[in-house]
């Protein structure tokens, strides 16, 4: 199994991005923010995420999207802006399709949320600083099998919340026939 800490939004606040690091890097494989940290590329506080640009990211060095494999899967990493996200996912699932992903993780909306589509799982971890739709700042850690997805949701100041917690079934990339 591997576990994928999935961040966004944190909006300048590299002390945010450090505590979670020392939290929980010893227990994932993979740290992820979805954009809009508002740091430096080279900052600290964002060293060891696999980091891509937000819309209000305007320093060099970050990535407009990332890919990463893990456990047979491919996740596709963006913000979201470039995609309509507040709209609707749409567009984001052509990219996905176009890069084989069944994973893509986002921000941009401040929404917490994960859906399945068509086989691909959508993960918006909320925003960790100004979040929208609900007041608390959350992070998502990915527990990731071969087959399933078990999303654990985090509020940076009370810990887990269970009641939030979301389970879905998947295949690894390249597997067709997925049928809903």
């Amino acid at each position: 199994m591997a576990k994928i800490l999935i961040v966004s939004d944190s909006h300048g606040s590299a002390g945010i991005l450090g505590k979670l690091k020392a939290r929980h890097r010893q227990e994932v494989d993979l740290m992820i923010h979805c954009g809009d940290s508002e740091l430096e590329a080279d900052d600290l506080a964002i060293s060891h995420y696999t980091a891509v640009r937000g819309n209000c990211d305007f320093h060099p060095g970050f990535l407009e999207e990332a890919v990463e494999e893990v456990n047979g899967h491919r996740i596709l990493i963006t913000h979201g802006h470039r995609y309509n996200v507040k709209a609707s996912l749409l567009s984001l699932s052509y990219r996905a399709e176009e890069v084989k992903a069944d994973i893509v993780c986002f921000g941009h909306s401040h929404q917490l949320g994960a859906e399945l589509i068509k086989g691909v799982l959508f993960i918006n971890p909320g925003s960790i600083l100004l979040p929208r739709g609900r007041r608390e700042r959350t992070y998502v850690i990915l527990e990731l099998t071969e087959n399933h997805a078990y999303i654990r949701v985090f509020d940076y100041d009370r810990g887990e919340l269970e009641e939030l917690n979301m389970s879905f079934p998947l295949l690894k990339s390249g597997d067709s026939d997925y049928n809903i």
